[in-house]
């Protein structure tokens, strides 16, 4: 038995999620990271049937990042609910997102939101 994990690092995105207009006019930059862990009997894998497509995965995280949520935690439990809906051998999925350069009186830097599930 052996556990496998996926990871997506550093997707970068320009999108428009936020509670203000103002986030929802201008937009932002986005970075995504997607962890992705399943068990398998046999570890020896030699086709992409007996794995967890990882382009499948960024086409979810794609689609939700262009999609306008208020949120970043609808974001995130929308990503983690679909990845695990197209890969239900998944049973543990971690997203990880961050609004660089909110637009925020007074912060330099970045916001962030990080949704870790088990199932």
């Amino acid at each position: 038995m052996g556990e496998f994990t996926i990871e997506l690092k550093g997707l970068q995105f320009f999108s428009f999620h936020g509670l203000y207009e103002e986030e929802r006019r201008v937009g932002g930059e986005f970075i995504v990271d997607l962890l992705a862990r399943y068990k398998k009997e046999e570890i020896k894998i030699t086709s992409l049937a007996q794995s967890v497509n990882y382009v499948s995965l960024f086409e979810i995280v794609k689609q939700e990042m262009i999609t306008p949520q208020d949120l970043l935690e609808t974001v995130a439990g929308n990503i983690t609910d679909k990845a695990h809906l197209k890969f239900p051998e998944l049973n543990e999925i971690e997203v990880y997102i961050v609004k660089k350069n909110p637009p925020i009186n007074s912060i330099i830097g970045s916001v962030a939101v990080r949704l870790h599930k088990v199932y």
